[in-house]
């Protein structure tokens, strides 16, 4: 049974280990704003400060993700894939200059799945890198 809370597609990891090569040890937030703002970023690790209400959802491709608290709250019960599509969205997401942006999609956990992730308890809340 897959218990991730955050899983990511080849195309997106591959996107990731190139900018790793460039930018270094990055991570990933998932804000709640409209727009671009409901985006996953990804920054280089030391460029973003995490809050204490920051839910850490797990590391894909060695890199830490983490969702807002409020956000959290509404997409608890789905697992979130990181996908890559062609486009360039407007933040300051490290994979912006490429000609491409990373893009969520999800899927709501089954009920034995989410029966699981509550015996394991909520996730982690603030900085965990």
């Amino acid at each position: 049974m897959n218990l991730n809370r955050v899983m990511v597609t080849p195309e997106a990891e591959a996107m990731l280990r190139k900018l790793q090569q460039i930018h270094g040890d990055l991570m990933f937030h998932q804000s709640g704003g409209c727009c671009d703002g409901s985006s996953p970023m990804c920054y280089p690790r030391q460029e973003f400060k995490v809050g204490q209400q920051d839910v850490y959802l797990g590391s894909i491709a060695d890199t830490p993700f983490y969702i807002s608290g409020p956000q959290y709250e509404y997409w608890k019960h789905t697992r979130l894939l990181i996908d890559l599509v062609k486009g360039r969205g407007s933040g300051f997401s490290v994979e912006s200059p490429e000609g491409y942006r990373f893009l969520t999609r999800s899927e709501v956990f089954s009920d034995e799945e989410w029966r699981a992730l509550e015996a394991q308890g909520e996730p982690l809340r603030g900085p965990q890198m």
